[in-house]
């Protein structure tokens, strides 16, 4: 470990949990993600404003931006094409990481209409319905396995290359269609664009930066309106359309008393199954010979978001708590599948009992157990990897046990049809909501956790600041778990929100900021903003919307991102992306872009001055629709309940 001087905990997180775990990790020399960044110190500064490129052996290149060094790489590449070339390769790798995650959940779905899965059936038989009919697949009087295995088949077909435009295109507004078809951006292929990105991105193909980075927000759209949307439509017909429920959340929800197993990473389909096995009465049995009082499932990350949606289980944290977990002596099983899983889990693991259960072949991870899933096995495999939790019971040293704190509660399955189900079926009462000031606009909140930054700051401050104003926060991802945590996400919390809209909160019996799911389902924003533009017969890139990533850190962050602006939503980022480098890549993502797509990128570390930009943006969208300022002084009568 690093003998360096540490940072106060209060520099590192605001989460309670959080500081009193860093402290305990530090008093036994265990190292976690804060130290290994500080040991990084100073991190590359040309590869932080993306002028380092190392795409071909005649490199690697740099370009010196204060002038005073090379201009050029050695095929000639400017600071414009690198700049433009690396962030098309990370829009490449996001689209492709949440897109692949979408592959799976089809393929298992492919499989469980044609009844070759275990543990696995259609629990939503109505969405699916709906979803056939919208994309054009005969239902009536069909077999749910008929239509499943047809939808199956459809939806593969976006990810190749015989589509003209994805299937799910259609869903946004007809001259937001008709803006990607002038400027060559409508998705194709969920696999065609990001093999396409890195063809350009090749030495010697593209080396126009606009016309790069016009095709990187085509690839990011064939994540949002193709894979993701795929991921998220198909989790709600297997394993169930989210509708609200209340839960908790932080290192509180593990027990001291009970088998502790923590689901870690992002993809719903083990983890479904491990809930299920985790109610085998054998295995109860099992626990309580061991001298447990049960078994306790906790989820992390978005894994943790989608069964904390579905099925209430409680949440132990985000992005950088996973360490963490370990730390508190009572976690005896921590199963992973994939994306935001630290390589460092295992090491930690070491000094404690806990066993770290690998579950994904694309994911394997030295010093964990693998147990490679196999959805023909599902829940035989499930309940393997649950017996192996319950067995690491026995290891466990009760002197090494430090639970933090007392778990928070928090509301969370607010689906798109659990939204517009509370408005009646209809978006009007929210459309009318934000008309007449009663809500200023909607903002989404989402993205991951960055050590760089203060954990969980940038989510609940900008959270809270826009609350305050009147603004609607819809959130995914880590942000949902900073807020949760907060207790900025029961019905109680609309104390904390402006006039009108606490008097809407109050009248729907909803927080102020809305849970909608984990990473992947940032799509279903994209269908709510969209069915609101249809609703009033205008783009997207109308409507007071913004989106914002405080914290965030992956690539899969910046896909979203992307796709969020070419969708017409302007987003503010909290953390530099590695563009600055580049004055006409940077001037075209925070400006240009407004002129092309009706949306741009801003950065801005600090919170409290995201939320007047965002406001100030909100406010010039309502002025050009002719909706009245908001009066703050005045509370209007709260929206009607159907």
């Amino acid at each position: 470990m690093s003998t360096r001087e540490f940072k106060d905990v209060r520099a590192l997180s605001i989460a309670s949990d959080a500081q009193q775990m860093i402290e305990v990790a530090r008093a036994e020399g265990i190292e976690t993600v804060w130290d290994r960044l500080a040991a990084q110190q100073p991190q590359c500064g040309y590869c932080a404003l993306g002028v380092s490129c190392r795409n071909c052996a005649m490199g690697p290149c740099r370009i010196d931006p204060f002038g005073a060094g090379p201009q050029k790489g050695v095929c000639g590449a400017d600071a414009d094409v690198i700049v433009a070339r690396n962030l098309g390769r990370t829009i490449a790798a996001g689209s492709s990481a949440h897109s692949d995650h979408g592959r799976d959940i089809l393929e298992v779905f492919a499989a469980t209409a044609h009844g070759e899965t275990n543990g696995y059936r259609i629990t939503d038989e109505a969405k699916l319905m709906r979803l056939a009919a919208e994309l054009g697949i005969a239902t009536d009087g069909r077999t749910t396995t008929a239509v499943a295995v047809e939808l199956a088949d459809l939806l593969m077909e976006n990810y190749g290359t015989r589509r003209a435009a994805l299937s799910f295109v259609e869903r946004t507004p007809k001259v937001r269609q008709d803006l990607w078809d002038s400027l060559g951006v409508t998705p194709r292929g969920i696999d065609r664009e990001s093999v396409e990105m890195l063809h350009r991105t090749h030495m010697g193909v593209d080396n126009d930066y606009v016309n790069i980075l016009l095709h990187g927000l085509r690839t990011s759209l064939a994540d949002g309106w193709g894979g993701s949307m795929i991921a998220t439509e198909l989790s709600d017909i297997l394993f169930g359309t989210p509708s609200p429920v209340v839960s908790t959340v932080n290192l509180g929800t593990l027990k001291p008393d009970m088998v502790n197993i923590a689901l870690h990473g992002h993809n719903p389909m083990l983890s479904d199954v491990i809930v299920q096995a985790a109610e085998d009465p054998d295995l109860i049995a099992l626990a309580h010979e061991l001298g447990a009082a049960g078994i306790n499932l906790v989820g992390l990350c978005c894994t943790g978001n989608e069964l904390l949606m579905r099925r209430g289980v409680p949440m132990a944290g985000n992005h950088l708590m996973q360490e963490l977990a370990i730390t508190t002596g009572a976690l005896e099983a921590m199963v992973v599948d994939y994306q935001c899983i630290m390589p460092s889990v295992t090491d930690v693991a070491k000094c404690y009992h806990t066993v770290v259960i690998s579950t994904s072949d694309k994911a394997k991870f030295p010093g964990a157990v693998h147990m490679s899933f196999d959805p023909s096995r599902g829940m035989e495999i499930g309940r393997d990897i649950v017996r192996r939790g319950v067995e690491a019971f026995a290891n466990r040293n009760p002197s090494r046990v430090r639970i933090p704190v007392e778990p928070v509660q928090l509301m969370a399955g607010f689906s798109v049809e659990a939204i517009l189900g509370a408005l009646g079926g209809t978006p009007a009462p929210l459309v009318e909501a934000i008309a007449d000031g009663r809500i200023r606009g909607a903002v989404g909140v989402v993205g991951c956790n960055n050590p760089k930054l203060t954990q969980d700051y940038g989510h609940v401050t900008l959270t809270r600041r826009l609350i305050e104003n009147d603004i609607l926060v819809l959130v995914t991802g880590c942000s949902a778990v900073a807020n949760g945590k907060a207790g900025q996400m029961m019905p109680a919390a609309a104390a904390m929100a402006g006039p009108g809209l606490r008097a809407t909160c109050e009248a729907l019996g909803i927080p102020p900021v809305l849970h909608m799911g984990s990473c992947v389902d940032n799509t279903r924003i994209l269908v709510l903003a969209a069915a609101l533009a249809n609703h009033l017969g205008v783009d997207i890139s109308q409507l007071p919307l913004a989106g914002a990533a405080p914290e965030w850190y992956s690539e899969k962050a910046v896909a979203i991102g992307a796709y969020v602006v070419a969708s017409g939503i302007t987003t503010v980022l909290g953390v530099e992306p590695p563009i600055f480098g580049s004055r006409n890549v940077t001037g075209l993502l925070a400006g240009g872009l407004d002129d092309v797509v009706g949306a741009k990128f801003a950065v801005e570390a600090d919170p409290e001055r995201a939320a007047v930009i965002i406001r100030r943006h909100l406010e010039a969208k309502r002025a050009a629709l002719g909706l009245p300022a908001i009066d703050v002084d005045t509370i209007v009568a709260p929206v009607a309940t159907a």
